[in-house]
């Protein structure tokens, strides 16, 4: 009865979610494109031949490399998610022992909190989906300075889709989900294996002996937390719950079928330069360069040794073939800009489009890493006694350009541009370009106009160019000046084209149009004569508002509009 029971055991202990039954397959194939090396090559992803012997395939097997590009493109996501910290807000944590400590070493095996929050991201992205499990040991201390004293304190445990056999959500009144069951291997020594069994209440450590088919419980502690402390990190949302979608799913496919080739690659080549040769079972061979066939005396001619000679035009299709292979992987990963180590012909909306999307992506990733580690110090803060009132962000926003490219598009821009304020604007852009703190480049007029005066005399600024005058002389177009232009800054009397103070009633060649609709409000017709009356005196802005209570400078700047207009 006894023995009964421990298979039993046993048997309840195998059983596993219907999803990891459906899944393991893939999620053991998309680990080994990650990992490569020899676990990719003892699983055996070659296609056999027909008539090919265990020896020969083994063979191919050795000679074939691997060009894994499951991990550079995970590498490179990796690369601009981490490329700077994420910005925590402790609130009133800021500076706690146990924070500090479990920033430091958070999973006792002297790994920081970064580094594993990092690891979670890659095999979150290798699976689609990770679990974040955190405990805490209960080594009897009753106050917060007996656990510091005793060094307790939470840490967490990074689980991989393939170690997590089973699991149960419910849903509680409120409509969350919520886990009741988690069942995970925790080690393997040879034919014994450990398990650990989550509930609300218990926690079961068993132990799983192969050879004689039988399960035990080792160990049974009481689940003081009264939950279950696990988190499913999603790397992207699928349809199906506790199922995402890896980053490598299709990468890993285009990756087997590239390694085929590079076997067939190798294969043609053999041939070409040891070409198969025919001769009668009679004849005696020698070996190596120019070595002598002989052949039995009166043999038929017609039986005489003969090459099979290998068409090496399959090698050139072949690499065609790979790199359109490599093309492929990065099209759908959006990593062409970024991976690729030839110069590619593209256009600037086609890279940019792609950098675009890349960008979509990581943020996507950003998103769910951030609401993941927002859980992991909502846990803490429950195995601690105190409520998590912190704040976490992770970049967002990831500038991706093709420096070179821009450089070289601002040069020829610049050689092409002749308007000063044009090649100001370039060389701003230019500055920014080489990693300087973007800045606001003063105006300098090649050709400085010097010694004007409006009529009341005061001088005219010389970055103004020649053709500044008054908006009514009969060279100037209908309806224009310096009020109703769009570089006019009428709080101000400032033109931003070149960088220098105007009067609303002037003109330059310059000019463009602005809305109509821009004017907030029109003044009625005796507050505009006013303020046409007082702007022809010289009176500033602040002057007129100053005498004229109620009128603001969108009336100025309609009142000024509206004279060019008229005395046009």
């Amino acid at each position: 009865m006894a023995q009964q029971e421990l298979l039993d055991d046993y048997r309840a202990l195998g059983s596993s979610h219907w999803l990891y039954t459906r899944n393991r397959d893939r999620w053991e194939f998309l680990l080994n494109s990650y990992t490569g090396g020899d676990d990719y090559r003892t699983a055996g992803y070659l296609t056999n031949y027909q008539l090919e012997t265990q020896g020969e395939y083994n063979a191919r097997l050795s000679n074939t490399p691997l060009d894994n590009h499951c991990q550079s493109v995970i590498a490179t996501y990796m690369s601009f998610l981490f490329r700077e910290e994420p910005e925590r807000d402790f609130a009133s944590w800021e500076g706690m022992v146990d924070v500090e400590e479990f920033l430091k070493d958070c999973d006792m095996e002297n790994r920081s909190f970064n580094s594993f929050m990092k690891q979670t991201s890659i095999w979150s992205s290798v699976f689609g989906t990770a679990w974040v499990i955190m405990t805490k040991p209960n080594l009897g201390a009753v106050t917060v300075a007996q656990e510091l004293e005793m060094g307790v304190r939470p840490y967490v445990n990074l689980l991989t889709p393939l170690v997590v056999s089973d699991w149960r959500w419910e849903r509680t009144p409120g409509g969350r989900y919520e886990l009741t069951y988690f069942k995970y291997v925790e080690e393997v020594i040879d034919k014994i294996t450990v398990v650990r069994e989550w509930t609300r209440d218990t926690i079961k450590t068993w132990i799983m002996d192969d050879t004689r088919k039988e399960a035990y419980v080792k160990m049974e502690e009481a689940n003081e937390l009264g939950l279950i402390p696990v988190i499913l990190v999603y790397n992207i949302r699928g349809i199906t719950k506790d199922i995402g979608i890896s980053d490598i799913n299709d990468v890993a496919d285009l990756q087997r079928q590239i390694y085929n080739l590079t076997s067939e690659n190798e294969q043609s080549i053999r041939m070409d330069g040891h070409p198969s040769l025919v001769v009668p079972p009679t004849a005696q061979l020698g070996s190596g360069a120019g070595a002598i066939i002989q052949l039995q005396e009166g043999s038929d001619p017609g039986l005489n040794p003969y090459y099979l000679e290998h068409g090496g035009n399959s090698v050139a299709s072949i690499h065609s073939s790979i790199d359109k292979l490599v093309e492929a992987i990065d099209r759908i990963s959006f990593t062409g800009g970024v991976r690729s180590t030839l110069k590619k012909v593209s256009s600037g909306i086609a890279m940019e489009v792609e950098f675009n999307l890349l960008s979509a992506k990581l943020s996507e990733k950003a998103d769910n890493i951030e609401l993941a580690e927002e859980q992991i110090w909502r846990l803490f803060g429950l195995y601690q006694g105190r409520a998590w009132e912190g704040s976490i962000e992770y970049p967002d926003s990831f500038s991706i350009r093709d420096d070179e490219r821009e450089f070289a598009q601002l040069v020829q821009a610049k050689n092409a541009a002749t308007d000063p304020v044009v090649l100001r604007i370039i060389d701003e852009q230019i500055v920014e370009l080489l990693d300087e703190e973007k800045q606001r480049l003063p105006f300098i007029d090649p050709n400085p106009q010097v010694g004007r005066l409006y009529p009341d005399g005061e001088i005219i600024p010389d970055s103004l160019p020649a053709a500044y005058q008054l908006a009514t002389n009969p060279d100037v177009p209908p309806g224009e000046n310096c009020g109703n232009c769009e570089y006019y800054k009428p709080g101000e009397l400032y033109c931003t084209k070149f960088d220098a103070p105007v009067r609303a009633v002037f003109w330059c060649a310059k000019w463009e149009p602005v809305e109509e609709e821009e004017y907030a409000s029109v003044p009625d017709a005796d507050t505009m004569k006013q303020i046409q009356d007082m702007i022809m005196t010289g009176m500033t802005n602040a002057e007129i508002m100053s005498a004229l209570p109620g009128v603001t400078v969108e009336h100025i700047v309609y009142a000024a509009a509206e004279a060019a207009r008229n005395n046009n």
